[in-house]
């Protein structure tokens, strides 16, 4: 009896030792966000007549997560701290300047679960009925920022974002990455034993082949404009299915047949934040280009040697059919380090010189997260 009066009493000291440090985070965080006030009413008075305040600093933001981390000594694991000061940082963030930003919708895309990781819930997310619109939205000045995918682990390059790129003049601000998990989701009225149709993006369908070459061989696979319209199409019919992620399961009230049926159990997806503004240098970037060779033979050979006898860390390479001419083709390359960066203009000078156009997409920090 004394032993459990005793464990009694260590709990409720415990409990009221929690509520004295919830009260003390609270405290600092309320602060904090007076701090994040303080600091747009001094941008705002110094800012010169018919300039427009930044207040979102993709470098600023990397290095306090990457400080918070180099910071962290337990018990949460140091991605675990990170989202919680992203978090608190989107919400000072909003107190400033509410971010708008753009998605490939609609709302419960992996697009959208992408842009709430690197910017926190507490900005506006505009959903976009193609890859193409987000861009259109941020060259128009409509949104601050869009967020694209630009890869996948399983299926690679996503063709519409390099696309895009050729088209208009963007600037990459930033990346983030996502693990992928697909389910295989159903409605309140689907009859688990009759399906005979299963929705999902085409990306997704590739990513669960082998799976659903086991389980569903006479299914009928139907693509269509993302994950989040195969759920929502699930609501409404009795003998279908969709693969689509947590977002999309938890906003339109789905149950789950079958869990992470990707075929790859490391499936992750690539994204870019594009928008308007440079990125200074971090000391932890990366860079983007694209360029365009003259049709002649040994021309990739050309384009990548200055890169590695500079030794300059080649990340990703694609091609693509350039708009300038029958086939002729422009090449997407990223690489480890800023373009302001010495060693890295001189190279990208140099390849300027036997290219028939480079251009620079953007110089942005590594993903924290």
């Amino acid at each position: 009896m004394t032993d459990a009066i005793s464990d009694q009493d260590q709990l409720k000291a415990l409990r009221v030792r929690i509520d004295g440090l919830d009260e003390k985070i609270l405290e600092l965080i309320s602060e904090r966000a007076s701090c994040a006030q303080e600091v747009a009413r001094v941008k705002m008075l110094s800012l010169p007549v018919g300039e427009k305040a930044i207040f979102y600093r993709p470098e600023r933001e990397a290095w306090v997560l990457k400080h918070i981390m180099e910071l962290n000594q337990g018990p949460l694991g140091n991605e675990e701290v990170a989202r919680l000061f992203r978090e608190i940082m989107s919400s000072c963030l909003a107190l400033e300047q509410p971010l708008k930003v753009a998605y490939l919708g609609p709302e419960g895309t992996f697009s959208q679960a992408a842009a709430m990781k690197h910017f926190g819930h507490a900005v506006i997310s505009v959903p976009m009925a193609a890859i193409d619109e987000v861009f259109r939205e941020v060259a128009a000045g409509a949104v601050n920022f869009g967020v694209v995918p630009v890869e996948n682990s399983t299926e690679g390059a996503i063709n519409h974002t390099l696309d895009s790129f050729l088209e208009h003049d963007m600037v990459i601000c930033g990346e983030v990455e996502l693990r992928i998990h697909h389910h295989l989701l159903v409605g309140d009225t689907t009859k688990t034993d009759k399906i005979t149709r299963i929705y999902s993006h085409a990306q997704s369908l590739a990513q669960c082949r082998k799976w659903l070459d086991a389980h569903y061989p006479n299914v009928e696979r139907v693509a269509v404009a993302s994950n989040a319209d195969a759920a929502k199409r699930v609501k409404s019919e009795w003998n279908s299915a969709a693969i689509a992620g947590d977002m999309a399961a938890s906003l339109y009230g789905l149950t789950k047949l079958a869990e992470k049926i990707e075929d790859r159990p490391d499936n992750s997806t690539r994204f870019l934040i594009i928008g308007n503004q440079e990125v200074p240098p971090t000391g932890d970037d990366k860079t983007s280009v694209i360029v365009s060779m003259r049709n002649k033979p040994g021309a990739l050979h050309e384009l990548l040697v200055p890169f590695h006898s500079s030794g300059i860390d080649l990340t990703r390479i694609e091609t693509r059919p350039s708009r300038s001419g029958k086939w002729t083709y422009a090449f997407f390359i990223d690489f480890v380090g800023h373009h302001r960066d010495p060693l890295i203009s001189a190279v990208l000078e140099q390849i300027n010189q036997e290219a028939v156009a480079l251009k620079v997409l953007g110089s942005y920090p590594k993903a924290v997260l």
